[in-house]
């Protein structure tokens, strides 16, 4: 890929340059500073989530993603102990997690991609310690294995990968083309004036 960009908002910070290769772009995510069909990847690492129109961005997506082009999405996973503990925070007033981000389910974003024809491409559940901080949860590592075999759909986090499909016909090789045979002129009939009378009337 020729070009590879991170979209930074006016009030982020700018990080710290990873590769001379990258460029940092600043914009909107509901309003991409891209031209149409332009990008051949995008990735959404938890964007969704602290967006006040999540439907939006995914449709500016549609617009400059190329056909055939993969989006790659991650977030938290609502249906998990860690989406639990999230929403009971919220009610004594100390969230876990940040509070302005909304869980969305996997669910709602495949009807969402569906909607704008991408067909799902693959995906995974991870990261199944319990919902806590410090030392205790580097401890926990032999749950990601337990989770992953018995309850992989409850992991906290969840990377989901999609390709945008493009509606209409596509031709594959090359056309045989065949000739319509001409069918010859018809002659006009005989006005009736002009017929000879019958000698037998």
């Amino acid at each position: 890929m020729p070009l590879q960009a991170i979209l930074v908002h006016a009030n982020d910070s700018m990080p710290p340059d990873l590769s001379p290769n990258w460029h940092y772009i600043e914009g909107d995510s509901s309003e991409l500073p891209f031209a149409s069909e332009s990008i051949d990847l995008i990735v959404l690492p938890h964007v969704l989530e602290f967006a006040a129109d999540p439907h939006k961005i995914l449709r500016e997506i549609d617009r400059v993603l190329r056909p055939e082009g993969r989006l790659v999405i991650s977030g938290f996973n609502p249906a998990s102990l860690w989406g639990a503990r999230q929403y009971i925070s919220r009610l004594i007033g100390s969230p876990y997690l940040p509070r302005d981000g909304q869980f969305i389910s996997l669910i709602r974003i495949k009807d969402w991609l569906q909607l704008l024809n991408f067909s799902m491409d693959r995906g995974h559940f991870g990261c199944y310690k319990l919902p806590l901080q410090g030392q205790g949860i580097s401890r926990m590592d032999y749950l990601e294995l337990m989770g992953n075999r018995w309850w992989p759909i409850f992991g906290a986090i969840f990377i989901v990968s999609a390709i945008k499909r493009h509606q209409g016909i596509r031709l594959i090789g090359k056309v045989q083309t065949s000739l319509i045979p001409q069918i010859a002129p018809l002659s006009p009939a005989a006005e009736r004036s002009n017929l000879k009378q019958d000698p037998l009337q």
